[in-house]
């Protein structure tokens, strides 16, 4: 089996292995078993390939191309977990077949992982490694993980060690919340949450007794591609009765019916350019630009579940270049805005709950179907679940046409209509915002090692950070956005809806 060595020469390699050594018992304190094991392993082939995997790590780390749109299991480099995934790890014990499927699953998103940050590593970072290229060093990880794997997790305490480790932490700061005195602070916070929420039902009902935007509408239309009926969407799903973690499996083509099947008709006022969706793309800038001569909408695949159910996600993403500024003093202002729309559908194929964010995880808004009621809060000052408008029943031969104001980028309306005239947009794969080419040659990722978007900063942040989340504002990966100011809740909570909402049978 062949293994990652470095070709740093030798004198420097004896540098950094008296450093090593020095560090050593440092770093024995910090990283975590098996991983700490298997880097003194009596076996050449695992503590080689530990000590690649640390390598690689301690390499990307140091250039800015680590990913996180599924986390690092600490102790096991060849796994990675999101918030869908680790919600399996106590079945996992004591379920065989779930904990196959779920290391399977953990598997193939560090694989992915691997992938995206090899990719956007300079060729001068890639040139350390003994390998003719980038897909030979992902085919060596690939080897090293499954001999790793194999070894680690063969006996019971290491499997209930994996399942204790393969959480994703929250992204609230409890420090920021101490600091920021949450306790006292949430409660104006809350108050500017709820008037925002009035504001916005307002405009709702008002948009739906008639009244006209206030500027001009550019409409966008989903492509030209085949659609599904309710009967064969209710068929896909069934293949999913027979995946321990409830997961249909879907092939390329029926992922691109199934999207074009549920994709939302965008109604934006449009008052200048930064209304205009688009393609994004690095530029001469730090931060990613939008194309808004190719109408574009990102998608992708998720996961919730509820009770003993898995239910599939459909999730789209518009992007647009800028939320103008009113003023100099404007707080939510800056570059890049978006809206992120969210179909889940119940085992039947019948979509039965819709929600929405910006790409910051802003203005969380849920728009249910008469299939699925809200539940209550289990506090009053609580951000639970927005509820502005109930959606009647969508019929197969409607789609959703989501209104928004220009500038801000708020929805001001949701209702089921047919199609009609309108600009197409192209679909492309949400995965593709983490590898963009680079002008120069190579590629990046839109979002950076924290998964927030470079220079989508807003000023806001400086007022709302005892709310204890990151840069609150900036614009931030899937898998990363918290959606709650008051309270901890996120975009991609595995029991998100089964806590809001009773799905009627």
């Amino acid at each position: 089996m062949v293994i990652l060595f470095s070709k740093q020469r030798a004198s420097e390699l004896l540098t950094v292995a008296a450093s090593l050594l020095l560090l050593a018992f440092a770093g024995c304190a910090t990283v975590q078993q098996p991983q700490r094991q298997n880097l003194v392993s009596d076996d050449g082939q695992i503590r080689d390939c530990a000590r690649s995997f640390k390598e690689l790590d301690a390499v990307v780390a140091g250039a800015g191309v680590a990913d996180i749109a599924a986390r690092r299991v600490e102790g096991f480099p060849y796994l990675r977990t999101d918030r869908f995934t680790a919600s399996f790890a106590e079945s996992a014990i004591s379920d065989a077949p779930v904990r196959e499927a779920w290391i399977d699953r953990m598997r193939e998103l560090d694989a992915a992982g691997r992938r995206v940050e090899i990719a956007n590593l300079p060729a001068a970072e890639i040139d350390r490694f003994d390998v003719s290229g980038r897909d030979e060093l992902v085919s060596l990880t690939h080897q090293c993980a499954a001999l790793m794997l194999a070894t680690d997790l063969r006996h019971k305490s290491t499997i209930e060690l994996l399942a204790q480790r393969a959480r994703v932490k929250d992204d609230y700061s409890s420090t920021k919340r101490f600091f920021g005195l949450y306790a006292i602070t949430r409660l104006p916070f809350y108050s500017g949450v709820t008037d925002w929420q009035e504001e916005a039902t307002q405009k709702i009902l008002l948009a739906r007794r008639g009244e006209p935007p206030e500027h001009p509408v550019v409409r966008y239309l989903p492509p030209d591609v085949p659609v599904y009926s309710r009967a064969q969407v209710r068929e896909l799903l069934a293949g999913a009765a027979t995946d321990p973690l409830g997961l249909p499996q879907i092939s390329e083509q029926q992922r691109e019916r199934l999207f074009a099947t549920y994709a939302p008709v965008l109604e934006i006022e449009t008052t200048g350019d930064f209304d205009r969706i688009g393609k994004l793309l690095w530029s001469d800038s730090d931060t990613p630009a939008v194309e808004v001569s190719r109408p574009t909408v990102y998608r992708r695949l998720a996961f919730t579940r509820y009770e003993d159910r898995t239910l599939l996600q459909l999730v789209y993403v518009a992007w647009l270049p800028e939320r103008p500024k009113d003023s100099n003093t404007d707080l939510l202002g800056g570059q890049l805005d978006g809206i992120v729309w969210r179909v889940t559908l119940a085992p039947t194929g019948e979509p039965v709950l819709f929600d929405s964010i910006h790409p910051c995880g802003c203005y969380h808004t849920f728009f249910p179907t008469p299939r699925i009621e809200p539940l209550p809060s289990p506090q009053r000052t609580l951000e639970w679940a927005f509820t502005p408008a109930v959606l009647p029943s969508i019929g197969e031969d409607s789609r959703l046409v989501i209104s928004a104001e220009t500038r801000t980028h708020y929805l001001r309306n949701v209702w089921p209509a047919e199609s009609g005239d309108g600009t197409p947009y192209s679909f492309a794969d949400y995965d593709e915002l983490r590898t963009l080419p680079l002008p120069t040659g190579g590629s990046r990722s839109a979002f950076g090692p924290n998964g927030l978007v470079p220079g989508t900063e807003r000023g806001e942040r400086y007022l709302f950070w005892p709310m204890g989340i990151a840069s609150p504002g900036a614009m931030r990966q899937s898998g990363t956005q918290a959606t709650a100011f008051v309270g901890r809740r996120h975009f991609d909570d595995a029991d998100l809806i089964e806590l809001r909402f009773r799905l009627k049978e």
